[in-house]
């Protein structure tokens, strides 16, 4: 919840005058419980939490206009969604967050390559990842242990075919010798 709490400052804080004299409007309009709910949470700011919040508004209002417009209907799209979904959000992220560096830019790497795919093949791409996560730890295990036998046999099948042309082009040497 502060984190959404958080995205939901920094993004409010990066609109124009406008925007946050309407941000404001609608903060007014709220109800008082909500009002001081919503003061406590800032109270209750960590200063690195603070320094975070300063720090993603900088990011926010430095991006080009069409970033931060992603951006904010990205943030909008999550505040549609039901806290049950929001709450696995967050829990991903986090996790995301927690992986190695070179961990984090292979699955950027990844979802680029999916997100870049024609949309066919995004659609098979997605359908395995949901599948994916219905499975049982166990029924995981297996497909992995498939996965590693598949991919030693094309080893095996590559290197008895680079064994195969090696031997032919022998022969062929041998018979250019005369043999």
């Amino acid at each position: 919840m502060k984190r959404a709490l958080f995205v939901a400052a920094a993004l409010l804080c990066a609109f124009p005058v406008r925007a946050q004299q309407d941000a404001e409007e609608r903060f007014r309009n709220l109800p008082p419980e909500k009002q001081e709910e919503l003061r406590q949470r800032f109270r209750e700011m960590q200063p690195d939490e603070r320094a975070a919040l300063r720090e993603n508004l900088q990011k926010l209002e430095s991006m080009p206009e069409a970033e931060r417009a992603a951006v904010l209907e990205n943030y909008r799209r999550f505040q549609q969604m039901p806290p049950e979904q929001r709450q696995e959000i967050l829990q991903r992220w986090k996790e995301f967050r927690s992986l190695p560096p070179e961990k984090r830019a292979e699955l950027r790497r990844e979802l680029h390559r999916v997100m870049e795919s024609d949309p066919a093949e995004r659609r098979q791409l997605l359908e395995n990842m949901r599948r994916w996560e219905r499975m049982t730890p166990e029924q995981r295990e297996e497909m992995r242990q498939r996965f590693r036998e598949r991919r030693q046999e094309r080893r095996e099948d590559r290197e008895d075919r680079r064994e195969e042309q090696r031997e032919r082009r022998e022969e062929r040497r041998h018979e250019r010798r005369g043999g």
